[in-house]
């Protein structure tokens, strides 16, 4: 019996569209398209963990090689990272949010006393050159609700942060979790992603290098600015006279590497709670020192060091880091200067490849 001749579809002539050869590609390339959107589409909820766990990864892949080299373990030594990762990162934050929670309850406490018991009232008006402006302004907005609702609102911030901590914790172990597998298994994906891609070896190792390069900018920056915000508004809690300088300052440079957050979680109650015990002129510099000094030094220092090490200019970096920011949440800070200096890598390897061209 004789075996039926193969099917074979025949070549696409150029210009032909009509051709076999060419509706087929053109129904593989539709039918590919779609796969990845809806694998992109999929994924997109998983964005802020598996960039903090890219970043992790590479941060860690030193540390990743050197117990690989003595255990002889791909799986032990993602698993001594993943420890040691979550020693630095875990702990610190549980402290954190634990001093939040409950200091940002006593605070709204506090001052909802002051303004339900008009102590605050006698406090300033103790004070014969703000109790003029004082008394304005109570009068065109009702100071006392407006200070009582802003310590409902702090209480209901305290709450939901703590309410939705559940959420955070889920978030921090999909982290770690492809934290792990991106350790682990850092070898093989980046031979996949080789022979996926279009360009030559070399090349690839450039956007290799490059996007390391900007993970480590990225995280330095951001430990040199929480270092810097700490250091300031623990010197301002001091030369005013605030309790625990130290400890806060600690608290608001460790607030300062949480994107959304920040340092001004801490200093703004202080700020009112100055006010409310009848120290205006206290609450006012604390209030231009953070919003000038701590919160500019973020603006100005951050992009000027990720920049420089990057060597890419100022604005630049601002903008990759702020639009990062706008676009992709938290994820932002990591994936907003990966996506410029992959991009600015691949023009200058299309850039080189058209000057070869023309020459």
């Amino acid at each position: 019996m004789n075996e039926p001749e193969a099917v074979t579809t025949p070549p696409a002539k150029e210009g032909d569209w009509d051709s076999p050869g060419h509706v087929h590609a053109l129904v593989l390339l539709l039918i590919t398209s779609a796969g990845i959107y809806l694998c992109l589409w999929m994924s997109a909820p998983f964005v802020p963990a598996m960039a903090w766990a890219l970043a992790l990864a590479v941060l860690f892949a030193p540390l990743q090689r050197r117990l690989e080299q003595r255990y002889r373990h791909p799986g032990l030594a993602a698993t001594g990272c993943v420890i040691a990762a979550g020693i630095l990162i875990v702990v610190p934050a549980l402290f954190v949010a634990d001093r939040i929670a409950g200091e940002v309850a006593k605070w709204a406490g506090t001052i909802n006393l002051l303004v339900e018991s008009g102590e605050w009232r006698r406090a300033l008006d103790a004070q014969p050159g703000v109790a003029a402006a004082v008394q304005w302004i109570d009068d065109q907005f009702d100071l006392p609700e407006v200070v009582k609702g802003g310590a409902i609102w702090m209480t209901g911030v305290a709450r939901s942060f703590v309410h939705g901590s559940f959420m955070h914790l889920i978030g921090l172990i999909l982290t770690f979790y492809l934290f792990f597998y991106f350790l682990r298994d850092r070898s093989t994906a980046l031979v996949s992603l080789r022979g996926m891609s279009p360009l030559a070896a070399g090349d690839m190792n450039r956007v290799f290098v490059a996007v390391g390069e900007t993970v480590h900018a990225t995280v330095y920056g951001t430990f040199v600015v929480a270092i810097v915000q700490g250091t300031l508004g623990g010197l301002i809690f001091w030369w005013l006279g605030l309790p625990a300088p130290i400890l806060w300052g600690l608290v608001m440079g460790l607030l300062a590497v949480v994107p959304v957050l920040g340092a001004f979680v801490i200093w703004i109650p202080a700020a009112i709670f100055l006010f409310l015990i009848g120290a205006p002129g206290k609450a006012l510099v604390l209030a231009i020192w953070g919003t000038v000094v701590i919160g500019g030094i973020d603006n100005v220092l951050y992009p000027l060091l990720v920049g420089s090490k990057l060597k890419i200019h100022t604005a630049i970096a601002f903008i990759s880091i702020v639009g990062g920011l706008i676009v992709f949440g938290t994820a932002g800070l990591i994936l907003g200067p990966v996506i410029f200096t992959a991009t600015r890598v691949l023009l200058e390897i299309w850039r080189g490849r058209n000057a070869a061209a023309n020459a």
